[in-house]
């Protein structure tokens, strides 16, 4: 039970209207926040929500409705306006400065300048340091560039970095999306804390566990529109949220497997071992097989992925489907059947300026040319529209900029791309991030599909509950190596994050060659 919200004004968004172009993205977006109170925001990407976040923001203008904090009007038209009211807003996408570090991110509006305008990089560091101490974070080398860092890593940076500015209002995008369950616990926690203190927290994600256990209040929005606004207390249930947003009930979300079990190895790996980060390692993936791969961050799992894609050199040996396998780049990784799902979709898969279309035939390009190497254009029509049919994608929307899709729809056109090239191995890094349930449950509708065609998946998620009902097998990163490795069904949450962390986990294989006798 949470704490009684103090009883401010606090944020009132009234019948926000926006449209682009022809489309509107809100119609009617409503919402009452309290101050003292964590405010859950869900719905379905698409539903409106980043762009009920990006009009708070002062990111775009809005057409039309009214925004009101602590009893006066906002016109928020630019993000300048949305700092001096101390709305601080964590997107789902960073925001921060690839070129300069940890601690000058951090800082960026407080740099402490010297003589000559140059920077204090002692007085940078100390400040730094005493910041994340206070706010009990997990430190990051402040003196490293923020290009360097991981996904999970750039995702806390930036809560860290808004939660210092003691914010008014702080509105959270998937904050806890990429993050560790410690990191993402931290977040919860900080949360509640500012929320006591007497701000408001708009709290937007499509994790409802994390929603029904931090947030006061509950909005879903769908098309555009506020749709349920409830107490986030017993007497809402995880369905009745689903069914809010969906506007039907989800009979299942895990899908069952219907393709019947297969012998043989699809593909062995000996002795991998990447730089410092990973290995060696030794682990097989069956025809058929959902292979799950679980690791707290840092912990070898990107060096797997990256290095079995093509993009990354190693040491050992693998084979495929019999043959040899040491691809020197992704592209190489694909011409043998080996695509990945990569774990930023906007910056390492899509071409955001470009049309789903083309997002989706860049990699069979030449094979849509006649006569001179002149592309077809009909038939790159038809082969982006069959791709998106078979992914659940609207193929009225092959003309849009990519750009313009919502995470889940940006995901399943970098689905479509890869399936075009009629993949053996599919590898998913964290493939559901940011994603809504509904889509979410597409997704694991087309994995089960892939794997149930014979098709080797592997499947690394940050999300343990999804790892647990969608794989067939899980290994266990842990410091570079495979601390344990059993069928799905003899672990559970607890078990996986205890490996995950180094500790026994009584009850799940813990052998590193254990995979073998499970294949």
């Amino acid at each position: 039970m949470h704490p009684t919200p103090c009883c401010g004004p606090g944020l009132s968004v009234r019948h926000l209207e926006k449209s682009f172009g022809g489309v509107r993205a809100l119609s009617d977006g409503s919402i009452e926040a309290r101050r003292g109170e964590v405010h859950g925001i869900l719905g379905e990407n698409g539903a409106g929500k980043s762009t009920l976040i990006r009009v708070l923001s002062g990111v775009i203008s809005r057409d039309g409705g009214e925004v009101i904090l602590d009893g006066q009007s906002l016109r928020l038209g630019s993000p300048a306006e949305a700092l001096r009211a101390n709305i601080r807003t964590v997107f789902q996408e960073s925001s921060l400065i690839p070129a300069l570090t940890v601690a000058e991110n951090m800082l960026f509006d407080r740099l402490p300048i010297g003589w000559h305008r140059r920077l204090r990089t002692r007085a940078l560091r100390l400040r730094y340091a005493s910041l994340m101490e206070g706010l009990g974070a997990r430190r990051l080398d402040p003196s490293a560039k923020v290009a360097t860092l991981s996904v999970a890593d750039r995702q806390l940076l930036e809560v860290a970095k808004a939660i210092a500015a003691s914010p008014h209002v702080l509105i959270l995008d998937e904050a806890t999306s990429a993050l560790s369950l410690a990191d993402a616990e931290w977040v919860l926690h900080q949360a509640r804390r500012i929320a006591d203190a007497g701000s408001v927290v708009l709290f937007v994600s499509h994790r409802l566990q994390e929603v029904k256990a931090i947030a006061d209040r509950v909005t879903v929005l769908r098309s555009g529109r506020t749709v349920f606004a409830a107490k986030a207390d017993e007497s809402v249930s995880e369905d009745d949220l689903i069914e809010a947003m969906l506007g039907r009930r989800l009979a299942r979300l895990y899908p069952k497997r219907e393709g019947e079990a297969r012998s043989g190895t699809l593909l062995q790996v000996d002795r991998l071992r990447v730089g410092a980060g990973l290995g060696p390692i030794d682990f097989t993936l069956g025809a058929g097989e959902i292979l799950g791969v679980t690791a707290l961050p840092g912990q070898g799992q990107r060096e797997l992925l990256m290095s079995l894609s093509g993009d990354l050199r190693y040491e050992g040996a693998i084979t495929l489907a019999g043959w040899r396998y040491a691809p020197r780049s992704p592209a190489e990784a694909q011409k043998y059947g080996v695509f990945m799902v990569p774990e930023d979709r906007q910056t390492e898969a899509l071409f955001l300026r470009h049309s789903v279309q083309f997002n989706i035939t860049c990699s069979v390009l030449p094979a849509l040319t006649r006569g001179f190497s002149v592309l077809d254009p009909r038939r790159e029509h038809e082969t982006a529209r069959s791709g998106a049919i078979r992914v659940g994608l609207d193929p009225q929307r092959l003309p849009n900029q990519v750009a313009t899709l919502s995470g889940g729809n940006q995901q399943k056109t970098i689905f479509a791309r890869a399936l075009l090239g009629e993949p053996k191995v599919f590898i998913l890094f964290d493939s559901t991030r940011g994603v809504d349930v509904g889509t979410k449950a597409d997704i694991y509708r087309l994995v089960t599909h892939l794997a149930d065609e014979g098709m080797g998946v592997i499947f690394y998620s940050t999300d343990f509950t999804e790892t647990l009902h969608v794989c067939d097998r899980i290994l266990v990163l842990h410091e570079g190596r495979i601390v344990g490795t059993a069928p799905a069904e003899a672990w559970d949450e607890e078990r996986l994050l205890r490996c995950a962390s180094g500790q026994p986990a009584a009850g799940a294989g813990t052998r590193p060659h254990a995979q073998d006798a499970a294949s």
